[in-house]
C-alpha cells in the first residue's frame, strides 16, 4: 500500500467547489466559543461538501487568524452566514423547510446510529440543519424547543460530553451517510 500524494487526489479548486453540488446538510453552530473548534467544522464541512454553516452568538466568523489555523483555507470555500443569535437561525431555517435537529443530550432524544426508518427518510430527502452547542453549555434550551427533535450520540465513559469539533465530524458522517444511501425522492 503506498500513500497517495496530494497531486493523485485531484482536490476541487475553491471555484470548482462553489460550483460542485453540496450536500443539503447546513451545520449552526450556537455559541462556540473556541476559534479552533470553528475551524475545524469549517474543514469537516468542506470535506463533506456541505451547503453552509450558521455562526451564531458569540461563534467568531472568519477572517481569523485561528480560525485559518485549524480550517487551513476551507473558510474560503465554505458558505456560511452569521446570526445575532442561534434561535433565529433555527427560524430562518425553519422558514426555509429545513428539518432542524440539535444534537444534545434531552429527554426523548434519538440515538445517532439508532434512528428510526421515518427519521432517516426525513434527513434522507434532504434539507436538514443540525445545531451544535457551546463547549460548556451545550445547545441553549430556548434553541432546543425550536428544533424539531434532538439527536444524542451515545457515550459510554464518566465525562457527559465530546468536544464540538469532534461531535461536528460524528454526527456529518453519519448523517452523510443516511443522505447517500437514501434513494432520492423526486
Amino acid at each position: 500500500m503506498r500513500k497517495l500524494r496530494t497531486i493523485e487526489m485531484k482536490r476541487l479548486s475553491i471555484s470548482e467547489y462553489r460550483d460542485a453540488e453540496k450536500q443539503p446538510l447546513v451545520v449552526v453552530l450556537d455559541n462556540v466559543r473556541s476559534l479552533y473548534n470553528v475551524g475545524s467544522v469549517f474543514r469537516t464541512a468542506d470535506a463533506f461538501r456541505l451547503e453552509r454553516l450558521c455562526l451564531c452568538g458569540i461563534t467568531a466568523t472568519p477572517p481569523h487568524n485561528e480560525i485559518h489555523k485549524t480550517a487551513l483555507g476551507a473558510e474560503d470555500s465554505v458558505d456560511w452566514q452569521y446570526f445575532p443569535t442561534a434561535l433565529e437561525a433555527v427560524e430562518s431555517l425553519r422558514d426555509e423547510g429545513y428539518t432542524v435537529l440539535a444534537i444534545e443530550q434531552a429527554e426523548g432524544s434519538l440515538k445517532l446510529g439508532e434512528l428510526p426508518p421515518d427519521v432517516q427518510e426525513q434527513i434522507g430527502r434532504g434539507k436538514v440543519a443540525v445545531v451544535l452547542g457551546n463547549e460548556v453549555k451545550g445547545v441553549g434550551q430556548d434553541v432546543v424547543d425550536a428544533c424539531d427533535g434532538c439527536i444524542e450520540i451515545r457515550q459510554y465513559g464518566t465525562k457527559h460530553s465530546m468536544n464540538v469539533s469532534v461531535t461536528a465530524g460524528i454526527v456529518i458522517w453519519e448523517i452523510n451517510r443516511i443522505i447517500k444511501e437514501m434513494p432520492r425522492m423526486v
